[in-house]
């Protein structure tokens, strides 16, 4: 079934306002996509021309959505319904092209439908506020009232490799529910999730006018999506080099960036140890750790550090790595070949250093092992940067001061964990700790769809993203008044 999807797209991918585009291109302008367990080439996406991307910006900036409220609520629910009847289909997408094992591609398929029901249920939300005038000495029998609308132009959405279907549904659904147009740009490592998601949206009545998916080389076309006079707005979701990048190219328009994260889970002496261990394996390992949110440090309080690091070593060697296709085990592999061979130097870098492996860094091609490594200094880059993969480093610690002095001491403020029972401990990491989130006994990355989601410092400049943010930062706000007896 996907196999033939592949077949049938491969050649003939991009979807500009709806028609596909691409066949019979020469192999030059094709982008080619590989499975990163197998190696083997999957299919190929034509590799948009600077053309085409403008045409797709000319197509929305002409087109003036009339969609009510009623009407893109039906789309967005229609949508979810057609991808919880196609879960398998979408899954087995995901994990074709992105490597992740088949329990977290039928997650992220069904996290996808959740976020279409989501923005269905905000479109049919009032979306106005009422001020009343005579509320000083000097004031007025008038009403002020608020309503929302669609940006003038067109939004440019970049999505990562990662989460290829539910990041494409961050971007996509809140757009549709405000009735913006968009140009959407995928990761050319995973095309063809946006392209099927895209295909949903069509299928539920979508016009295609408020969608485009362009697939192509960044290096040829990324300046055209980030100034293109007909982009109002660039969200973009990935690494802090490239988001950085946009912010001195975008000029005078809206931006969303939601990047990279440096996410602890931080362990006190009052936690209990079974629980703890076991969000700090599964924030590591889910989703082969290419998560912004996954856990990418454990600070364990030196009094319990010896317990928690056996306990996560036990569960670690229970979490079973290989196929991806395989529905039995825990995790795939990685996005490919180079990421795994930098999480392997990175982890060699650190023991040669002084920090002791316990378990992993075992790579085979873009498999790479679930790994531990305790021990571990807060200056090393194994936790002083990003390491976006499924390794599992163990920094300790003797008191609350200097587990928040740790977590704070990174570029990155997007999220975090705390396995505490506390009110103390807990009120001083809310207040104190310089991320966007801070989750009490729960993995850093839990959230709703619907939720705020972002970071600070370079994990984001404080927009959020989740459905309901997201449709603020798509909307502009205009207000009226009226006299009022």
């Amino acid at each position: 079934m996907i196999e033939q999807f592949i077949l049938d797209q491969q050649l003939n991918a991009m979807r500009i306002a709806g028609r596909k585009v691409g066949a019979g291109r020469s192999a030059e302008r094709t982008i080619a996509v590989f499975n990163p367990y197998t190696q083997k080439q999957i299919g190929s996406v034509p590799k948009a021309t600077l053309e085409e991307v403008r045409e797709a910006f000319a197509i929305g900036a002409a087109y003036k959505p009339t969609l009510t409220r009623f009407e893109r609520a039906a789309i967005l629910n229609r949508a979810a319904a057609i991808s919880t009847r196609r879960i398998d289909e979408v899954a087995a997408l995901i994990s074709a092209e992105a490597g992740l094992c088949m329990k977290d591609a039928i997650y992220e398929a069904g996290r996808v439908s959740d976020v279409f029901l989501f923005g269905a249920n905000e479109v049919l939300k009032d979306d106005g506020q009422v001020f009343s005038c005579d509320l000083t000495h000097h004031g007025k029998k008038r009403r002020v009232y608020t309503q929302r609308s669609p940006l003038l132009g067109v939004i440019t959405a970049i999505t990562p490799f990662n989460h290829p279907a539910n990041q494409v549904a961050h971007k996509v659904v809140p757009s549709v529910a405000t009735n913006n147009r968009m140009v959407l740009k995928p990761s050319e490592k995973v095309p063809f999730s946006a392209i099927l998601f895209a295909d949903i949206l069509y299928e539920a009545g979508l016009p295609p006018e408020m969608l485009s998916v362009v697939t192509g080389d960044p290096r040829e076309i990324a300046d055209e999506l980030i100034t293109n006079q007909h982009a109002d707005l660039v969200t973009f979701t990935g690494g802090v080099a490239i988001g950085k990048y946009i912010a001195s190219k975008a000029g005078y328009r809206r931006m969303v960036l939601e990047l990279g994260g440096n996410d602890p889970i931080i362990v006190m002496e009052d936690a209990d140890i079974d629980e703890a261990s076991s969000l700090a394996v599964a924030g590591s390992y889910k989703n082969s750790g290419q998560r912004c949110t996954a856990v990418k440090r454990m600070l364990v309080h030196q009094s319990v550090a010896d317990q928690f690091v056996e306990q996560v070593l036990a569960k670690s060697k229970a979490w079973s790595y290989g196929d991806p296709s395989d529905k039995q085990l825990d995790m795939g592999t990685v996005i490919d070949e180079p990421a795994a061979m930098f999480f392997e130097s990175r982890v060699n870098e650190a023991l040669a250093q002084g920090a002791k492996l316990l378990l992993g860094n075992v790579r085979r091609g873009a498999l790479y092992s679930p790994t531990v490594v305790d021990h571990v200094r807060p200056e090393m880059l194994l936790v002083k940067e990003e390491t976006f993969g499924p390794v599992s480093p163990i920094v300790r610690f003797k008191d609350i001061d200097e587990a928040i002095r740790i977590s704070n001491g990174t570029a990155y403020g997007l999220s975090s964990a705390v396995c505490t029972n506390r009110l103390d401990y807990i009120t001083r990491f809310v207040s104190e700790l310089e991320v966007g989130s801070v989750n009490v006994r729960e993995v850093p990355g839990y959230r709703l769809e619907l939720t705020p989601f972002g970071g600070i410092k370079d994990s984001g400049l404080g927009y959020k993203e989740g459905v309901q943010e997201a449709i603020k930062s798509f909307t502009n706000i205009k207000t009226y008044s009226l006299p009022w007896a």
